[in-house]
C-alpha cells in the first residue's frame, strides 16, 4: 500500500495538534478528519458555475449578425484574392516577357552570325567533267614539256663538268705513239687512266685543257684491272679534279669522253647495258666486273672517263668488243667501275 506524505505547513504557520510528526496512511474511501475547532482555515473558491445555454430567439440573432459580418467581409476578401491573382499574373506575364525578349534576342544573333557565315563560306566547287580532266593532262604535260626545253640536256651538263679535268695523254714507245685519254682525279694533280695506254712507254706527256703540256711518270700500274696513275711535271693553274660518282644500273645514261681515232675531246652518249662483265683482253687476261655500255667508244677513248648525267666519274673506259679483228666500235664498249679504278688512285671505295 502506498504511503502519502503531507507536505509541511509554510513557513511561520503553527503546525497543527497531532501533526508533529509524519502523516499515517488512512485506508481508502475513508473521509478525512475535520480540524479541530479554533484552527485557521483556507477558503476554498468554488467552481465557476456554466452559463445557461442560449434560448432559440438569440441562436438566430446571433447567426443573423454572423451573416452580416460576413457579407461585409466578402467584398474585402475578393478585392485582396483578385489582387493576389493579379499581382501574380503579372509577374508571370513579365517573365514570359523576359524569356521571349531573351529567345528573340538568341535568334537574331544566330541569324546574323548565319547570314555571315554563308557570305564568307567559298562557293562549291564545281563537279569535274571529263573535258577538266583531260585540259589537266595537257596542261600538265606542257609544262614538263616547257621545263625539259628549259633545262640543258645530260649530255651538256657532263661535258661542261668534265671539261676541266680531261686530259690528253701521248705515250712514246719504240714502235711509235700511242694516245689515250686521262682525268684529274685529286688536287695533287694525279691522273688516273687505263693501264694500257702507257704500259712499255719510255716517256708519256700530258696535254690540259688550256693547250699547256707537261712530262708525267707512272706512279702506279695495276695489269690485272687495266689502271694506272700518272703525276705530271708541272699542273695548269687552275687545277680542277674530276667528282669521282657512284654505282649505276641497267638503263642509266652514260656519256664516254676521250680523243677517239685522234678527234680530241668528243663526247659519245648511251646507256649501260648491262654489269658485271668479264672479257678476255691481250696477253691473255681477263678482266672481270666491267660496266658494258652502248656509248661509242673507239682507240683514243681508252683511260677517259665514263660519266653519269651529272658528268661525275662512274668508270674508266677500258676496251671494246671487237669480234671483227679490226678494232673499231661495233656497238659495244666496257669500262672498269670507279669503286675499283679510284682504289688505284688511293681513293676510298666507292
Amino acid at each position: 500500500m502506498a504511503r502519502l506524505i503531507a507536505p509541511p505547513p509554510p513557513p511561520g504557520e503553527p503546525r497543527a495538534p497531532g501533526h508533529d510528526g509524519p502523516a499515517t496512511a488512512r485506508p481508502s474511501g475513508t473521509r478525512p478528519a475535520l480540524p479541530p475547532p479554533g484552527t485557521p482555515g483556507r477558503l476554498m473558491t468554488p467552481p465557476p458555475q456554466a452559463a445557461p445555454p442560449p434560448s432559440r430567439p438569440e441562436r438566430l440573432r446571433s447567426r443573423a449578425a454572423s451573416a452580416r459580418a460576413a457579407a461585409r467581409r466578402a467584398p474585402a476578401r475578393a478585392v485582396s484574392t483578385a489582387r493576389r491573382t493579379a499581382t501574380r499574373s503579372a509577374g508571370v506575364v513579365r517573365g514570359l516577357s523576359r524569356r521571349a525578349l531573351v529567345a528573340a534576342v538568341v535568334a537574331l544573333v544566330l541569324l546574323v552570325a548565319g547570314g555571315a557565315w554563308l557570305a564568307t563560306r567559298p562557293p562549291a566547287p564545281a563537279p569535274v567533267t571529263a573535258a577538266d580532266v583531260s585540259a589537266a593532262i595537257t596542261a600538265a604535260q606542257q609544262a614538263q614539256a616547257s621545263a625539259e626545253a628549259a633545262a640543258p640536256p645530260d649530255a651538256g651538263v657532263a661535258w661542261s663538268t668534265i671539261q676541266p679535268s680531261l686530259v690528253l695523254i701521248t705515250a712514246t714507245r719504240p714502235e711509235g705513239r700511242g694516245t689515250g685519254a686521262g682525268v684529274v682525279v685529286n688536287a695533287d694533280g694525279t691522273i688516273l687512266t687505263a693501264a694500257h695506254v702507257v704500259e712499255g712507254a719510255t716517256s708519256v706527256r700530258v696535254a690540259w685543257v688550256d693547250g699547256t703540256t707537261s712530262a708525267a711518270r707512272v706512279t702506279k700500274a695495276d695489269t690485272a684491272t687495266d689502271t694506272a696513275t700518272l703525276l705530271p711535271a708541272t699542273l695548269p693553274q687552275p687545277l680542277v679534279p674530276a667528282t669521282l660518282g657512284g654505282g649505276v644500273r641497267v638503263g642509266d645514261p652514260v656519256f664516254a669522253v676521250g680523243h677517239p681515232l685522234g678527234l680530241a675531246d668528243s663526247l659519245s652518249a648511251g646507256v649501260v647495258s648491262a654489269l658485271d662483265r668479264s672479257v678476255r683482253v691481250e696477253g691473255d687476261r681477263t678482266l672481270a666486273h666491267l660496266i658494258q655500255t652502248d656509248a661509242a667508244v673507239n682507240p683514243g677513248n681508252s683511260g677517259g672517263p665514263l660519266l653519269d648525267r651529272a658528268g661525275h666519274v662512274v668508270g674508266i673506259v677500258t676496251g671494246l668488243a671487237n669480234p671483227s679483228g679490226e678494232g673499231a666500235f661495233s656497238g659495244i664498249g666496257f669500262a672498269v667501275p670507279i669503286a675499283t679504278a679510284g682504289g688505284t688512285a688511293g681513293s676510298p671505295p666507292q
